[in-house]
């Protein structure tokens, strides 16, 4: 069950930006960074602390790619901390960590409940992939030198203290694989500089070149929030997908020879040109934007707190649908519900008692006046869309 007070999961960016959050998506989002100060040293340690990453190194089964470790001044090979087998060597770890590496801890929503719980909550706010790394740097120490990333973050710190520096963005709105190079992006003078202490949070859009480094005495700790978005180039790829498949004069094939050096393009630009026309008479929204959007919850982690607790418990009480992405369809033979757990098929039940279920209002089996509310209530429970709160 939510609690109310946790605003990280009610409220995801109001809790990170503050009043920031205001006017953020319409103005700021892909274009500004920001810097908000929330003057709470504990304002994140709902997440995380230097202690529980100190207890995970030591707890989990860490293999190769699980944990890096990464310094500004001098390199760092991963057989400089990963056993012949695979596994983290938590010695090698710590020896590291006290000459100045950075450890980072990938993924780490995957194995913690608290963040991937957070994840969800932010995912639901932007409809696009959220992960979170972890980076934990001694004092005194700089992980990466000046990059950019190509997708947005924001910056939770969590303990100690960081310097920023924003410089230049070379590249505007880069795509996934399109990386920083070295060399080729040329770094120049930082034009904004902030320090963030413990309960700050920034946000960098991606393209931004940046670097930061410790300040102060004490260890830092922060966690990276990475949004993977979806591109308008994607959903413009989908549309002229379904295009094609409907309209068989774009499948049919390339001119024989278009490959051989003395080929004669200009009959090819013609058809091309004839082609392009024909995309705009054709080219639909909705189906490409279902598509895609039945593909992202899809690819949801289910929360599924609970669900073997409830599992033993007789039918009763009050329920509610938690938090959750769900879109459902009506087919031949009934409904399907496509969420985070996999899609669930319902022959019988009305779609007014599927959405009344979903609709975050508390009931109870009575309220929902449908004669098998006992198997649509397990089933709902079981994927964990919906909980008991009593």
């Amino acid at each position: 069950m939510t609690h109310p007070t946790e605003s990280h999961l009610t409220e995801p960016l109001p809790w990170l930006l503050g009043e920031a959050a205001d006017g953020f998506l319409a103005d700021l989002y892909e274009r500004e960074p920001v810097v908000v100060h929330h003057g709470d040293p504990d304002h994140f340690r709902t997440l995380l602390s230097i202690a529980a990453v100190d207890r995970k190194i030591a707890e989990l089964d860490l293999r190769e790619g699980m944990l890096s470790m990464v310094d500004a001044n001098r390199s760092v090979e991963a057989s400089d901390f990963v056993s012949d087998n695979g596994a983290i060597d938590r010695v090698a770890v710590a020896r590291l960590y006290r000459r100045g590496a950075t450890v980072i801890l990938n993924q780490l929503h995957q194995s913690d409940i608290v963040l991937a719980a957070f994840c969800r909550a932010v995912e639901r706010v932007f409809s696009c992939h959220v992960q979170t790394n972890i980076y934990l740097t001694p004092p005194g120490s700089q992980g990466f030198q000046t990059h950019y990333d190509n997708h947005d973050v924001f910056i939770l710190q969590v303990e100690g203290e960081k310097t920023w520096r924003l410089y230049d963005r070379p590249v505007e709105a880069p795509y996934r694989g399109e990386r920083f190079k070295a060399g080729r992006h040329v770094v120049g003078e930082p034009r904004h500089s902030f320090v963030l202490k413990a309960g700050d949070c920034a946000y960098v859009p991606r393209g931004l070149m940046h670097d930061a480094s410790t300040s102060g005495d004490a260890a830092s700790l922060h966690i990276t929030c990475g949004l993977l978005v979806r591109t308008w180039a994607e959903l413009v790829l989908e549309a002229v997908s379904e295009v094609c498949v409907g309209d068989p004069t774009f499948r049919e094939s390339l001119p024989p020879g278009f490959a051989n050096r003395d080929f004669d393009r200009a009959e090819a630009r013609t058809r091309f040109a004839a082609l392009m026309t024909r995309l705009p008479e054709r080219a639909r929204l909705d189906g490409a934007l279902d598509l895609l959007t039945d593909q992202f919850i899809r690819a949801r982690e289910p929360d599924v707190r609970g669900t073997i607790v409830e599992g033993s418990q007789p039918l009763g009480g009050t329920y509610q649908a938690r938090p959750s992405l769900w879109r459902l369809i009506d087919e031949d033979g009934g409904l399907r519900l496509i969420a985070p757990s996999g899609d669930l098929t319902f022959a019988r039940a009305p779609r007014v008692v599927v959405e009344r279920a979903l609709s975050g209002l508390a009931f109870g089996p009575d309220d929902l006046g449908y004669n098998e509310v006992e198997d649509l209530i397990r089933r709902l429970t079981v994927s964990g869309l919906i909980e008991r709160l009593d």
